[in-house]
């Protein structure tokens, strides 16, 4: 499970690139993604946008036993 959600954090990644962003995996548990967002994405306001209506949608259009994603610098 781990490696296909890698695979798709790698597929997201340009885009947030493009906005001085990043991401990084941290774990998958109990059906959570755990991520760690970087640069220009760790202190946007529209963070949690970008997880609910695009990562979320955009992991769970691939895995969709995937309940949620949890930032952890919050």
């Amino acid at each position: 499970m781990e490696n296909k959600i890698i695979e798709l954090v790698e597929k997201m990644r340009p885009y947030l690139n493009m906005d001085g962003g990043d991401i990084e995996f941290i774990k998958y548990e109990d059906g959570y993604v755990y991520i760690k967002m970087i640069g220009a994405c760790s202190d946007c306001i529209y963070q949690d946008n970008t997880i609910n209506d695009g990562l979320l949608t955009f992991f769970q259009s691939e895995i969709p036993e995937i309940k949620g994603v949890i930032n952890v610098n919050i």
